[in-house]
């Protein structure tokens, strides 16, 4: 990893308590020093973490995109947030002044923000389970987790002498190892006539694998590893992924078998995953966004301000989500904006697949210390950068 600055002593923030400071200090003047000892501990803080970004609920070096781990490096990040946000006033980015912090982890969480009534989640539901509920989306999605989890135990920050870890090891290569043997005829670009009716052996076989094999894996890895906290966001994806999992345990693997019996194969996994899968499910938001996105991390913003009608207009809606940054450099900016853009297009996605009425109009905005202020469109959608001020 590329070295980072930091300073040799963590920078604690303790001492500042910035939630209903109004009240606690009394007094304009107060508050207004209090804001001035705040913005020089975050301008301390950029310094000590630049190169240094919140994306995707991790630490990562946004020049080799490393994730970073040490502990003094994650509460400075922390204590930055916080009092970053509190000098923040969300209302310049047409949010309430009761804009949060948001993790997109489930579709009924995005669906509350909208106001997508009962029986317009049912379409949403629908829509989504008959994209990403297809079996080829299913392997595909356990393997990203899977491999998620590998580099980041195989990082030298993660090595463990514990009996517990090195137990995981060996499960999670065995979970690698059955995904990779049962994808090697199954990738659905095959053609009939390219796949035949398995050669019969005249040699004793085992019998067929079954998907509950993998879910039995995946209890065990979830056992061995729930006491590595850095790894808590990697085994929690693999505990929800048991969820879909559950529903297909009784399937055969399909490397063993024929076209048309995979082809039968593909219909009931679809069949049972959309059944059981609901809006409420991160089993689904997970294969969601590994369908729309490639990527199986949750998506994280620092503000959410809800959706709020266009002053002036009665069929027009804005819904506005901040982030913010360490350094206005460029890879910093864009690495915010691409991390915005997943989160308003999962907005986009439901407020469409729930057919509701009016425009829906969505903006990203983003704050950092010396920032030059700025708006641009990227894949559709405003976005703004604003300067934090004291």
């Amino acid at each position: 990893m590329i070295p980072i600055f930091r300073s040799n002593k963590c920078v604690r923030v303790s001492q500042f308590r910035f939630f209903n400071r109004s009240e606690e200090l009394g007094s304009e003047s107060a508050d207004s020093e209090w804001r001035g000892m705040a913005f020089a501990k975050v301008i301390k803080l950029t310094h000590t973490l630049k190169g240094v970004g919140c994306f995707d609920g991790r630490l990562i070096n946004i020049i080799d995109k490393a994730t970073v781990t040490e502990d003094c490096i994650v509460h400075e990040m922390r204590d930055f947030l916080s009092l970053a946000k509190a000098l923040i006033d969300p209302s310049i980015a047409n949010m309430s002044s009761n804009s949060c912090s948001l993790i997109l982890n489930y579709l009924s969480k995005v669906c509350d923000i909208l106001g997508v009534s009962a029986q317009q989640r049912k379409s949403v539901r629908l829509a989504v389970c008959s994209q990403v509920t297809q079996h080829h989306i299913m392997r595909a999605t356990l393997q990203q987790v899977l491999m998620n989890l590998k580099s980041d135990m195989g990082d030298s920050k993660y090595q463990s002498g514990m009996r517990e870890f090195q137990m995981g090891e060996q499960v999670l290569s065995s979970c690698i190892d059955f995904l990779e043997d049962s994808m090697e005829i199954s990738d659905p670009k095959w053609s009939s006539w390219m796949r035949s009716a398995p050669v019969k052996k005249f040699e004793e076989s085992s019998p067929p694998r079954k998907w509950s094999e993998l879910l039995e894996m995946f209890e065990d890895l979830t056992k061995c590893l729930v006491h590595e906290e850095r790894l808590a966001s990697h085994v929690s994806k693999v505990h929800v992924m048991k969820e879909g999992l559950f529903q297909i345990k009784t399937l055969l693997v399909e490397k063993d078998i024929s076209y048309k019996q995979s082809q039968r194969q593909d219909c009931i996994v679809q069949r049972r995953l959309s059944k059981c899968l609901g809006l409420p499910s991160r089993c689904l938001f997970t294969l969601l966004l590994y369908y729309l996105f490639g990527s199986v991390r949750d998506i994280h913003v620092e503000f959410c301000g809800g959706i709020q009608r266009r002053e002036g207009s009665e069929s027009r809606f804005v819904l506005c989500v901040g982030k913010v940054l360490t350094c206005a450099d460029e890879e910093m900016v864009l690495s915010g904006v691409k991390e915005l853009n997943k989160g308003l297009v999962l907005f986009r996605l439901v407020w469409d697949s729930a057919g509701m009425k009016g425009e829906l109009e969505l903006e990203g905005h983003l704050w950092c210390v010396g920032a030059e202020e700025r708006s641009f469109t990227y894949r559709g959608n405003a976005y703004f950068v604003h300067e934090i001020k004291p």
